[in-house]
């Protein structure tokens, strides 16, 4: 009888174990030591994501050594693999899984850390650092590098887009995300970016995520849901014209999203400093999807 008891409880552990929802993080345009980004901080942790995911500038306001662990590590250090800054104790695993923005990359012009950008040194990343992919649960993760400055490019048809190309149709995950900094669709301050308008509908990929205008906006269009998501702590903007497909903007509060794998779905949230739901919409995974 006690073998049977035993047998069942392990049996319940390990379903509930597997129906465990990956939960994680995205943050944007966040590196400035401010209020906000502590306050961003402090309301993001409180939700236990597992990991974290970066939308560029992280560094403000020149990509610089002396100001990299008081803008990042500072605030996220437990979840950084590697962590050799002076905030507390790192990660045994990475979680905390950057894109270069623009602020990251003004480093090259003022302040190489030994002959390289500081962003590089700083984080341990997957693939060439610049862009990479990696697969957590049913999505497979795709970073970009969308600055001008990137080597293998940053429009379409160039090297970073052919391996982007290469690798979405090799993936077998149920969702497809991509993410990086100037956004290809956006009703703020800097607008679409024409460069990152690669043809993901194409691709199959579901959402892509960008920062770059300091605010929240989704929009929706071809089958894809598009994100600016630039909050998470630098001054924020406000709306200057909208674009098609434009569902929902905020920029009152700064914040984050929360993207929960449900069941073949996934919920994807906004929650803003004041740990409030400003926005939530559940994707349904595609037919066929994987």
């Amino acid at each position: 009888m006690k073998n049977l008891l035993f047998l069942v409880l392990v049996i319940l552990t390990n379903s509930l174990m597997a129906k465990e929802n990956l939960v994680f993080a995205v943050i944007g345009d966040y590196g400035a030591n401010s209020l906000a980004e502590a306050k961003v901080a402090s309301v993001l942790k409180s939700k236990n994501p597992q990991f974290i995911l970066t939308l560029g500038d992280n560094n403000y306001t020149h990509g610089c050594w002396k100001t990299i662990d008081k803008n990042i590590g500072k605030y996220y250090h437990e979840y950084i693999g590697n962590y050799q800054g002076k905030y507390g104790k790192g990660s045994d695993v990475n979680r905390f899984f950057p894109t270069l923005g623009n602020h990251d990359w003004l480093a090259r012009k003022t302040c190489l850390y030994q002959g390289t950008l500081p962003y590089f040194s700083y984080f341990t990343l997957p693939g060439n650092q610049s862009y990479y992919d990696f697969v957590r649960g049913p999505i497979h993760f795709f970073a970009l590098d969308s600055d001008s400055h990137e080597p293998d490019g940053s429009k379409e048809g160039s090297k970073q887009y052919q391996w982007l190309f290469e690798q979405v149709q090799q993936s077998k995950a149920p969702f497809k995300i991509v993410y990086f900094h100037h956004a290809p669709l956006s009703s703020g301050k800097h607008g679409s970016n024409t460069r990152m308008q690669w043809n993901f509908a194409a691709m199959g990929i579901d959402v892509v995520m960008a920062g770059h205008d300091h605010n929240y906006e989704r929009i929706e269009r071809n089958g894809i849901v598009y994100y600016v998501n630039g909050a998470g702590g630098a001054e924020l903007y406000s709306y200057k014209k909208w674009v098609e497909g434009s569902k929902f903007f905020y920029s009152k509060h700064h914040g984050f999203m929360l993207i929960t794998a449900l069941e073949h779905a996934l919920k994807i949230q906004f929650i803003n400093d004041e740990d409030e739901i400003k926005d939530e919409i559940v994707i349904q995974e595609k037919p066929g999807a994987g």
